[in-house]
């Protein structure tokens, strides 16, 4: 989501047509050299409607058909297999206490733990204020074991919260990641620039991506466990759950299935979004911020370096065509988009385009344009469990499917 701030290159790829001619003249016999196909082309399928302020999209890996719809005010939806909305919520959040939505607070994030179908846990991103104190909170409910359709919010049991210094850049993003483990990303605390330098500070949960455990006895005094592998365990300074650090406000990221990579879209501040992404073994790597946005120096920033080296993103892109707010997708994993499979799918929430990402036989990444849409407010994309991705508009409240035209 666009941050306390108000781009993309079309880069199709080109046709190139290869006619050998193996002798000329009279009776010259001609070799044609088969063409490519043309370029493919998308669209969005209307799957279901009527949401109110949609910001994730998640499936409960439990063969049910089911994508369940996180809306900022406090509701989870399903959509069934056959498309229809439930008649109720899933879960309803807004009697917790200090339930706060409104801006870029509210319900944020959603994951279904990897063995949901059996144990019937899932977490979720929220924001409460208790005493007049912002703080985002990680919690766990339990779906009920005898009705798929419900979950009680009575059963939830908060396993982190973190005080929110300014009302944006919450981040929001739930995933569990291949290893088991539950990551999660928070924003640097907002205001603009990160004056408070918590993105660089490694004793700030804010401006990083998180790694728990929530599958093993609790650490002393915490809900959860720490991974061995946390870059900063054992260490002198810097907290035990930090995985990432260097980061504005990872609205959302996911894994590819396939690599294991970690991909996040990194909303920027004044000029530049970023694309990054990261290996398993990248525990520990500063992103950048505030030291730069994107690859580019950040002039105004006053905050010190922390470590020697920054990591660089694959991608970054201006704001020079509209294009201002990245929202963080998947690398596609489906059968029904075949031009698609194996390339990063991302968008811009402020344009509402559609793009994705392919690195170039010079090894630079370029995006091209796969949807150009006037409808804005793309928050977010969701992935099912045969790999084809969806998509959240925001304030239309609906959630359409990314297609290719002249498939099924």
């Amino acid at each position: 989501m666009r941050h306390n701030k108000p781009a993309y290159r079309n880069h199709w790829a080109s046709i190139w047509l290869c006619l050998a001619f193996a002798s000329c003249g009279c009776g010259a016999s001609i070799s044609i050299v088969t063409l490519p196909p043309p370029p493919a082309t998308f669209d969005l399928l209307p799957v279901a409607s009527g949401f109110s302020f949609p910001l994730d999209i998640k499936q409960p890996n439990d063969s049910s058909g089911r994508l369940f719809v996180v809306e900022q005010g406090g509701h989870i939806q399903i959509i069934e297999s056959n498309g229809a909305r439930a008649s109720a919520p899933f879960l309803n959040v807004t009697g917790l206490s200090g339930f706060e939505s409104g801006g870029e607070e509210g319900l944020l994030g959603l994951a279904f733990h990897p063995q949901y179908a059996s144990n019937r846990r899932f977490f979720v991103n929220y924001t409460r204020r208790i005493s007049g104190q912002l703080q985002t909170v990680i919690a766990e409910f339990d779906a009920s074991t005898t009705n798929a359709e419900f979950a009680d919010p009575t059963t939830q049991k908060i396993l982190l919260i973190v005080n929110q210094p300014f009302d944006n850049h919450n981040g929001g993003g739930l995933n569990f990641g291949p290893d088991g483990f539950l990551y999660i990303a928070l924003g640097d605390g907002g205001s603009g620039g990160d004056p408070l330098c918590n993105a660089q500070n490694i004793n700030s949960f804010l401006g990083k991506i998180l790694r728990i455990d929530v599958n093993s006895a609790p650490a002393p005094g915490k809900a959860y466990a720490i991974p061995a592998g946390n870059p900063f365990v054992g260490q002198p300074s810097g907290l035990a759950e930090i995985w990432l650090y260097g980061l504005r406000n990872p609205f959302r990221f996911s894994f590819d299935t396939s690599t294991n990579f970690l991909w996040i879209g990194d909303v920027g501040q004044d000029t530049w979004e970023e694309i990054d992404r990261l290996t398993p073994q990248q525990g520990g790597a500063n992103l950048g911020w505030n030291i730069r946005e994107g690859l580019h120096p950040f002039t105004s920033t006053t905050c010190t370096q922390t470590g020697t080296t920054l990591t660089d993103p694959i991608f970054n892109y201006d704001h020079s065509q509209g294009d201002d707010t990245i929202t963080g997708g998947f690398v596609y994993r489906g059968t029904k988009a075949p031009a698609l499979a194996g390339l990063y799918i991302f968008g811009d929430f402020i344009s509402g385009r559609v793009w994705e990402l392919t690195q170039g036989t010079s090894g630079n990444f370029i995006h091209t344009l796969l949807v150009n849409t006037a409808a804005a407010d793309l928050s977010s994309f969701g992935q099912d469990q045969a790999g084809e991705l969806y998509l959240a508009r925001y304030s239309s409240g609906t959630v359409v499917r990314l297609h290719q035209v002249g498939q099924p």
